[in-house]
């Protein structure tokens, strides 16, 4: 029973030190928290000038599009595709290419 007893104290003393130090960071907090806050910092650009920036954006948006020019969009090639002949062709070739590599690994 005594050593249960001391484990107790020994977690009631270090219960006590925690609570120190969290008290400890709460005055740091209350003392230089509001210094320092997200709340505090202003914004660079003001809500007027976002909404400028954003219509001026859609302008020259709408002036791509009333021109119908795709020349500013890079245009996505299509990708061409092996017929089945074709695969078979390359995959033969291919199996010949590692049968002769591994019959000169036999041979060396």
């Amino acid at each position: 029973m005594t050593n249960i007893g001391s484990v107790v104290q020994l977690l009631k003393k270090e219960h006590e030190r925690l609570t120190k130090q969290i008290q400890g960071v709460s005055a740091a907090l209350a003392a230089f928290g509001a210094t320092y806050t997200s709340s505090s910092v202003t914004r660079k650009m003001s809500t007027a000038g976002r909404a400028r920036i954003a219509a001026a954006q859609r302008a020259r948006w709408a002036k791509v599009r009333a021109k119908g020019d795709k020349g500013n969009v890079a245009a996505i090639p299509k990708r061409r595709t092996l017929s089945a002949a074709a695969r078979r062709k390359i995959a033969a070739a291919q199996r010949a290419r590692w049968a002769k590599v591994k019959a000169a690994k036999k041979v060396g």
